[in-house]
């Protein structure tokens, strides 16, 4: 069973920060383990479905291992909820300020805002997008003839203070995912059923975002369970 995984930081952060994609006990990896199989991330800080989008039609490495798939898994959306004080092109733009000084001056006064205008914002990407991107990623795999089974995710909540634990924009994203899961017959992993303990416990990263260990093996088993009852190992086919 060989998996692709299109995630975010959830995929790769350990309790104490991140880690190598091939880390054994991050939860794509468990989970691949699990099915007797492997599992390759495509990942990166903050990817929300539009990021992963942009990976899957971007990436030449992503190509080559699509005919080598089994199931594809749609791990991303949970950033996509989180509030942010500034449109992406202006947040994510912040790494390009020059000199040096200034964009430490410029980073260190949003960081100081970012808690303060959390629980007045948006979400970091509208859910109707979520959901297009979603949509528009399966569409264009099957339009490349590849029919491998795909998964995704309920996005998954927070407890993060550099956040004000502001999530106003979970709800309508999560609505927004089961809806296109249920037009696209994809089924989901309710993350925050399987994780929501584990995180608001105070369990996890101390960020209160990411998840400590058990959480990555709660998600990895769960994973596995599900793509088990949707997916048979090519053997089995």
């Amino acid at each position: 069973m060989r998996l692709l995984v299109l995630g975010d930081s959830l995929s790769f952060f350990g309790p104490s920060g991140p880690l190598p994609a091939d880390h054994p006990r991050l939860w794509h990896n468990i989970c691949a383990e699990t099915l007797g199989g492997s599992a390759e991330l495509a990942a990166g800080f903050g990817w929300t479905a539009r990021d992963a989008w942009w990976a899957l039609t971007g990436d030449p490495r992503i190509w080559s291992l699509l005919p080598r798939t089994d199931v594809l898994v749609f791990a991303v959306g949970s950033m996509d909820t989180l509030p942010s004080p500034l449109p992406t092109y202006l947040r994510e733009g912040l790494r390009y300020v020059r000199p040096d000084w200034l964009r430490r001056w410029v980073r260190a006064r949003y960081q100081f805002v970012q808690p303060r205008l959390a629980p007045y914002t948006r979400a970091s990407l509208p859910p109707a997008l979520t959901a297009r991107y979603l949509r528009d990623m399966l569409e264009s795999v099957r339009n490349l003839q590849y029919t491998m089974p795909a998964v995704g995710i309920v996005p998954s909540v927070h407890r993060a203070a550099t956040y004000a634990y502001a999530h106003q924009g979970h709800a309508a994203a999560v609505a927004a995912v089961r809806g296109w899961a249920a037009g696209a017959d994809v089924p989901l992993l309710d993350l925050p059923a399987v994780i929501g303990e584990h995180v608001r416990s105070g369990a996890g990263n101390p960020d209160g975002m990411h998840w400590g260990w058990e959480g990555h093996e709660l998600v990895g088993n769960a994973m596995a369970a599900l793509i088990s009852s949707v997916a048979l190992s090519p053997s089995e086919e």
